[in-house]
């Protein structure tokens, strides 16, 4: 069945009642996916990690866990979500371990190379641009810095035939390949579409070391 467009535009920004409901049910389905990113990363405890479209902020907790001498932080563009995720991990904010900010994938409010490890789940989608988003991204990211990125692909045709293209855009997984390329990453593993188009891709990525500087 099709999703109706705004059912979808939710889920690309979430706000009012529909918006809350629409984060329970994100918080639900996502978090397996989510767990799977969280795994490829594999946080060590003083990692710096960035959650890249947090939505209601299920995972922040599991970072935190993860990087007890770390810090943690979820960008999301509606506010609605913000709020929803720093209320859900109050005592880590509060604690200062973990922060959630409203900002794009494209515009991110940080200083080059200061994350360590970053997180990306089902938020492709909604990027009018990807190679501007995943230059900032790997602008963030310290030299060496992964990325775990999960996404369906316009293999999936069944998730193409029940969100509206007018919301969702589903890439071919070549295409994002070359784009994480083309902004400076290395993608070392691809747990991809093989046998069963449903499975959402994962993809691996390390942010390159800036070339060495010949000598004079």
């Amino acid at each position: 069945m099709r999703r109706p467009r705004f059912i979808a535009e939710q889920a690309r920004h979430a706000k009012g009642v529909l918006g809350r409901l629409i984060a329970l049910i994100m918080a639900r389905e996502t978090w397996g996916e989510n767990k799977r990113a969280i795994e490829a990363l594999a946080v060590t405890p003083g990692d710096h990690v960035l959650d890249i479209g947090s939505g209601p902020g299920r995972s922040i907790a599991e970072l935190a866990a993860r990087a007890p001498r770390g810090h943690v932080v979820g960008v999301d563009p509606s506010e609605l979500m913000v709020e929803i995720a720093a209320r859900r991990n109050r005592k880590l904010v509060k604690a200062r371990r973990a922060e959630i900010i409203a900002a794009s994938a494209a515009s991110l409010p940080f200083a080059d190379n200061a994350f360590d490890k970053a997180l990306c789940v089902h938020v492709i989608y909604f990027w009018n641009d990807l190679d501007t988003a995943f230059r900032e991204i790997a602008r963030v990211m310290k030299p060496g810095g992964i990325l775990a990125l999960i996404f369906r692909t316009n293999a999936d045709e069944a998730a193409m035939s029940a969100f509206p293209a007018e919301v969702y855009n589903f890439r071919a997984l070549n295409d994002v390949v070359a784009s994480l390329e083309a902004a400076g990453f290395a993608v070392e593993s691809r747990e991809a579409l093989c046998c069963d188009a449903r499975t959402p891709a994962l993809l691996k990525a390390a942010r390159r070391h800036a070339p060495a500087k010949n000598s004079v």
